[in-house]
């Protein structure tokens, strides 16, 4: 595939870089903006107002930018913004924001997005993440940088989901989860932290013992929250990861996976 296909449907009021490529039978419409290096299948829709940043690559079926499916959505031009480097598989669907929250839903860059995920409206996904199989993030919810949601993961609207956190398939998503903390089953509990992907990430010895530490005081003491983020405060203030850790529960506005 080179170029715009014969066949493609391009409102002339879109904005491509030159290099684009878009296969046939895909329809863009106005207000869209695609960097260069993107490459858009056969039979995506992308409608506006919708940024996509450089080099990502969108499959057959996708829906970008559509409409989001809150009752409260009156037609307003509220924005979807995508970034650079993004694998959109089959079918996936990822709706604007509304005018009730800031008005955009945000993709960062260097994600994955396999078949049949749906991003729903304002929501904040960070960079470097991995959504499975059919999962689904609901309205509000924000998920932190190198987070990996398995296959069929569904998370409610407003949670957030801390950094390099991790969830199981068939996860049912109702409270915040903790960066680093692995989830599993429905309602979603807490299995322990993502110790692998330390590994695989370099992290060094030091660092694990600490937040293996921290863990266990919020999760295996039977403290009160309040106790346990008060003992793992000097440990914060050493490691940069314990503070994230400390950080997204203290952030927490529906209370977190336990």
């Amino acid at each position: 595939m080179t170029g715009i296909h014969p066949q493609a449907i391009v409102d002339p009021a879109a904005r491509l870089a030159d290099d684009v490529e878009v296969g046939p039978w895909t329809y863009i419409g106005p207000d869209v903006e695609i960097g260069a290096g993107t490459v858009i299948g056969s039979h995506v829709v992308i409608k506006g107002p919708t940024t996509i940043g450089k080099a990502n690559r969108i499959f057959q079926f996708a829906s970008v930018g559509e409409d989001c499916q809150d009752k409260k959505y009156n037609g307003e031009p509220t924005r979807l913004e995508i970034g650079d480097h993004n694998v959109i598989r089959e079918g996936c669907t990822l709706h604007r924001g509304t005018v009730q929250d800031q008005g955009v839903t945000r993709i960062g860059s260097h994600n994955l997005l396999m078949a049949y995920v749906h991003v729903a409206h304002d929501c904040v996904v960070g960079n470097n993440i991995i959504m499975a199989n059919n999962a689904t993030i609901a309205g509000h919810v924000h998920v932190g940088d190198g987070v990996i949601l398995g296959g069929y993961t569904t998370v409610h609207q407003f949670c957030q989901i801390g950094a390099w956190s991790m969830s199981a398939a068939n996860s049912a998503v109702f409270k915040d989860i903790p960066a680093f903390v692995m989830v599993g089953g429905n309602p979603a509990n807490a299995h322990g932290m993502n110790f692998e992907g330390m590994r695989r990430r370099g992290y060094q010895p030091e660092v694990v013992t600490a937040l293996r530490r921290a863990y266990k005081q919020v999760y295996r003491q039977g403290l009160t929250l309040q106790d346990a983020l008060k003992n793992i405060e000097e440990s914060a203030n050493t490691f940069p990861e314990v503070a994230l850790y400390r950080d997204s529960i203290l952030a927490s506005t529906r209370g977190i996976t336990r």
